[in-house]
């Protein structure tokens, strides 16, 4: 079929089947199934972050793009905000390499355990004993178990290729419902591995903020797990064509199945079944701000995390009525560009660009012009609620509150 070709000859499938099975994930928290590579010349430093999706808004910029049509002019572009409380690190742990991969040679845990990080070790809290790591903390006590420690300390840096450090989530932090932190191992690069375990070791039991993973204009994939959608017919989940109008018995199938023989369904056919609640890792985010949570300095609580050079209103990056769904963000923030996986609250999975970015758009410095927070839930008019008075003038639950 070279020349004009016939959609019945060449019609490529519906659906990539390097995401079959197409099934509901096991894990809710997105998995680094790896980690970029090493370089010892770097300073010690973290690979991954955790966040929690909390919305969507947009910004405007000037684009930095000497040849493009839209340099020098200014452009509206549509960011998600996601929320990035500090990680506490309460472990370390590390890996020898064996002709068969990776395999653990031992695990170190901090003396104390918060109360949300031993949540994680039950199902059930309120009706367990709650006596997890009670008997490990006295190794921390004695003068015998500082020797064991010390001893597991220099193994690591002695044997071990790669250092990764456990670190928990600050879920009291946030205003949901959740108590039960998130646990995850994120790899240490850079250093020796003396260094690395150096690291980790004054790091247990601190906190680790987002700005020090992460920085401005710097590309980062967001791993998670996507907004289930229930159980959906073909059409929707493999985006099949639909029948004709007068099709018997409904027109969103397949009309083949197969042929008859082999005469079984192949696993390729799309069948009606699960869609959405997978995992997916997407790659090359660009990170537009790292903001800081609202905080206190001088005695003055600091909330401009949304302003910017040349709109330098004082307004935090919540929206007008809060991110719908969500709530308030009072504490760090990373800006992607663009949209990322999962519903609103989801935990995602930040980590490190696996790749060297040589290209110009991956190193292009972004400058925000603006950052909107009017409000996500309707027709939001105004930027904050001093602007909506203003426009306003005195409404009458105002006045009844003079009365």
């Amino acid at each position: 079929a070279g020349r004009m070709s016939h959609r019945k000859f060449s019609a490529p499938r519906h659906g990539h089947l390097g995401f079959m099975p197409k099934k509901r994930s096991k894990r809710h928290r997105g998995k680094c199934k790896s980690f970029p590579k090493d370089d010892p010349k770097k300073p010690v430093h973290l690979t991954a972050f955790l966040g929690f999706k909390a919305g969507m808004t947009h910004i405007v910029r000037e684009v930095n793009r000497p040849g493009s049509k839209v340099n020098k002019k200014e452009i509206v572009e549509a960011v998600t905000v996601i929320e990035t409380p500090p990680m506490v690190v309460v472990g370390v742990t590390g890996y020898i390499e064996t002709p068969r991969g990776l395999r653990t040679l031992g695990t170190i845990w901090a003396e104390h355990l918060s109360e949300e990080c031993r949540r994680r070790f039950y199902k059930n809290w309120y009706q367990s004993k709650r006596k997890a790591f009670t008997k490990y903390a006295k190794k921390w006590q004695d003068d015998d178990g500082k020797k064991v420690i010390e001893r597991d300390f220099k193994k690591l840096a002695k044997y071990c290729k790669v250092i990764r450090v456990l670190c928990h989530t600050q879920m009291k932090l946030l205003n949901g419902r959740q108590k039960k932190a998130h646990l995850m191992e994120i790899q240490l690069n850079g250093g020796t591995m003396e260094e690395k375990v150096n690291w980790a070791r004054e790091h247990l039991e601190k906190q680790v903020p987002i700005n020090n993973v992460f920085n401005q204009d710097e590309m980062l994939d967001v791993i998670g797990v996507t907004k289930g959608k229930g159980f959906k017919g073909v059409t929707s989940r493999w985006h099949t064509k639909k029948l004709p109008r007068k099709t018997h018995k409904g027109l969103r199938k397949v009309a083949c199945i197969g042929a008859w023989h082999p005469a079984r369904v192949g696993f390729g056919v799309p069948r009606a079944g699960q869609k959405g609640y997978h995992h997916r890792t997407e790659l090359n985010k660009k990170v537009y701000r790292i903001g800081q949570g609202i905080h206190t300095k001088d005695g003055k609580v600091i909330k401009n995390n949304a302003s910017t050079e040349y709109d330098i209103t004082d307004k935090s990056i919540t929206p007008m009525g809060g991110f719908p769904h969500y709530g308030e963000v009072r504490n760090d923030f990373v800006m992607v560009k663009g949209c990322v996986v999962g519903p609103k609250k989801r935990v995602l999975t930040l980590r490190k660009s696996l790749m060297v970015h040589t290209k110009r758009v991956a190193s292009e410095e972004i400058k925000l012009k603006f950052i909107d927070t009017s409000s996500k839930f309707g027709h939001g008019r105004f930027q904050t609620h001093e602007e909506k008075k203003n426009f306003m003038g005195p409404l009458k639950k105002d006045r009844e509150v003079q009365a």
